[in-house]
């Protein structure tokens, strides 16, 4: 459709007296348009605010009469999250719209949108720190290689940060990683890009051989186990750690725990045991066969406190993978005491398999939601 016949179609659904916005777009393809402003808290797929697709590139939304204009009034388009915001024709941020209307047309053009976050630009990318290549593990005899991921400006400022920690390190910023690697340095560049990407990440390398002995916690269908060692040995000796070498908001609501199949289902009970340290968990693809029935008992407490926990999990990832996920995060939302504290988030993908991929591409969602979701960008 040419920008003539655009302009003839728009004319046909204009509304009077109220605020009419025109978008077109150069990339246009089947996914909504959204727009998130200082009027919904940047909210990012707010369905009040989901733009009507008039024509290829061509989308249109109308204001509701009783509407309340901010003066002014910040926006962006975005394709559902801020992963797929519009960019400008080279790839660069877009600053806030804005507008002072309140009734009329204000016409609008996106030249691309992102895709997954990326591209990113090298400046924004985390100060990547090797914290030790034999850290002590003395709750099994062990050491390990333990990095931390830094924002990019981290030395240019006195900031504190909330901290998250991930297992499996091998995989996830490692370019010669044999499954691939989850980008997670170059998602948290493109975070930063819209100040949302201010958090410390501890990545905490797996035990190579016996790592499904190390992530398995208590005796379960793959036998005994060694993790929960291990998660003591995550809260009671590398948190400290980090907390006293590192600018880190120490607690809980700001430190999160996450992983990745074995890695997730370690994590979980990380949370399980020590809900009064991890207050944020990032679960992808947890290996729930390995405990079909997890006991939630460890969340009984006398005073409990607010959780966030983020679920994804991939259709094509095995038979059992969407439905153990489903009745996990029903639980969850069912424990005792914590209907108004228990925040789950649950993401499929019927399309996603058990790899890295996938979980990179859920990895910045993920964070967006745990730790900035109340942020403007």
């Amino acid at each position: 459709m040419c920008m003539e016949a655009k302009e003839k179609a728009i004319d046909t659904i204009i509304e009077e007296p109220t605020l009419n916005i025109i978008l077109t777009t150069d990339e246009d393809d089947d996914r909504p348009v959204y727009i998130s402003g200082n009027f919904n808290q940047w909210i990012t797929q707010d369905s009040q605010y989901r733009m009507d697709k008039v024509g290829n590139g061509l989308y249109h939304y109308v204001f509701p009469e009783n509407f309340t204009y901010p003066d002014p009034m910040l926006y962006k388009f975005t394709r559902g999250d801020w992963s797929e915001v519009e960019i400008d024709q080279y790839g660069n941020r877009t600053e806030n719209r804005v507008s002072r209307l309140k009734k009329g047309i204000q016409r609008e053009h996106v030249y691309k949108w992102r895709h997954n976050w990326l591209p990113f630009k090298s400046k924004f990318l985390p100060e990547v720190h090797l914290i030790s290549q034999e850290f002590e593990i003395p709750q099994l005899n062990k050491k390990r290689k333990v990095w931390a991921l830094l924002p990019h400006n981290y030395h240019q400022t006195n900031e504190r940060y909330p901290v998250m920690y991930l297992q499996d390190a091998q995989n996830l910023f490692n370019e010669q990683s044999a499954y691939g690697n989850w980008e997670i340095d170059k998602k948290l560049a493109v975070m930063a890009e819209y100040n949302i990407g201010k958090v410390i990440v501890i990545a905490v390398e797996h035990a190579d051989k016996e790592r499904v002995l190390e992530y398995n916690v208590g005796n379960t269908v793959l036998g005994q186990g060694q993790g929960k060692q291990y998660i003591r040995f995550l809260a009671d000796t590398l948190k400290p750690f980090v907390d006293q070498h590192f600018r880190t908001k120490p607690e809980r609501t700001h430190t999160g725990i996450g992983g990745s199949s074995m890695g997730g289902l370690v994590s979980i009970f990380s949370g399980l045991m020590y809900p009064e340290v991890f207050g944020k968990l990032m679960i992808f693809s947890p290996s729930l066969w390995v405990v079909p029935k997890i006991k939630l008992s460890f969340l009984d407490l006398y005073d409990p406190q607010d959780f966030r926990v983020y679920l994804y999990a991939g259709g094509s990832e095995s038979a059992t993978m969407v439905d153990h996920v489903k009745k996990f995060r029903k639980r969850l939302l069912e424990k005792e005491n914590y209907t108004d504290k228990m925040k789950v988030r649950l993401s499929i993908n019927e399309h996603g398999k058990h790899t890295e991929t996938y979980w990179s591409d859920e990895f910045p969602k993920a964070m967006e939601w745990l730790f900035f979701s109340d942020k403007e960008n």
